[in-house]
């Protein structure tokens, strides 16, 4: 007695519509459920990792380092070099090793250039237990700092002269930068120091050429940081899949679905 084009609209577990509330429970729980989970399918730079290289300053303190054949003498002509090449490599971390006949570390690598000028401020050889020139000790300490650091690095040695040292690279990338009067040559103890450590030499000058040319070489020497394995991480891309799920509930306002 009922018309059929009202009937299927009032005959229950007849005719199955393809689009039902059903399907539409079970598509949004699965599309929900992937979402949660996170996939993932590229790596991203972790925002932790360090995009520079770090670096151990180690810096000759001892009477010699006080001789004014420089304007300023050596030891603060020194100081001026290392602030001048922390601004360039700002945020980058780097610690502090003095040395004369035995080595100490003054700071561990840190980003912070402000503290570390003003450690390297305060250094004079009247601190120094011990006179001599310990330049294995002291490049042995900054290597072991930064191997503690985990992150790598290289050494960078202000000096005026080297003691003779025996045949061996270091732990670490090493630099030695000659503090002497410009036009003049450098201490032959300074390239047979070198030599011993498989080091680059730079020679001071009187702009800003030095440190670039040492900017440079810390930039570039040794492993990039960070180690394998933390630098990167996997990027969650669930959230790709909220305008999706945001569309399967916005059907759930169609007037007349029910889900009991």
């Amino acid at each position: 007695m009922i018309a059929p084009v009202l009937l299927r609209h009032l005959t229950l577990g007849g005719e199955r519509r393809r689009l039902s509330p059903e399907n539409l429970l079970l598509a949004a729980w699965a599309i929900a459920i992937v979402a949660v989970a996170g996939p993932s399918w590229r790596q991203v730079p972790s925002p932790f990792a360090q995009a520079a290289r770090p670096a151990m300053f180690v810096v000759k303190v001892t009477p010699s380092m006080l001789e004014r054949d420089l304007a300023p003498p050596r030891l603060d002509r020194a100081r001026q070099k290392m602030a001048d090449l922390l601004k360039l490599r700002e945020g980058a971390p780097t610690g502090l090793v003095a040395y004369a006949g035995s080595a100490h570390l003054v700071l561990p690598p840190t980003p912070d250039g402000e503290a570390l000028n003003a450690m390297a401020g305060a250094l004079a050889p009247d601190l120094m237990p011990r006179q001599g020139d310990a330049l294995a000790d002291a490049v042995k300490l900054a290597a072991d700092a930064l191997r503690r650091g985990g992150q790598g690095g290289s050494v960078l040695v202000f000096a005026d002269a080297a003691p003779a040292l025996a045949n061996g690279a270091a732990a670490a990338p090493v630099t030695l930068y000659a503090l002497h009067p410009p036009g003049r040559d450098a201490d032959p103890s300074i390239a047979a120091a070198a030599a011993a450590l498989h080091a680059d030499v730079v020679n001071l000058t009187l702009d800003d050429g030095d440190v670039g040319a040492l900017a440079h070489i810390l930039a570039t020497a040794g492993p990039p940081p960070p180690a394998p394995g933390e630098g990167e991480r996997w990027e969650e891309a669930g959230y790709w899949l909220t305008p999706l799920l945001a569309l399967l509930v916005l059907a759930w306002f169609r007037r007349g679905w029910v889900l009991a």
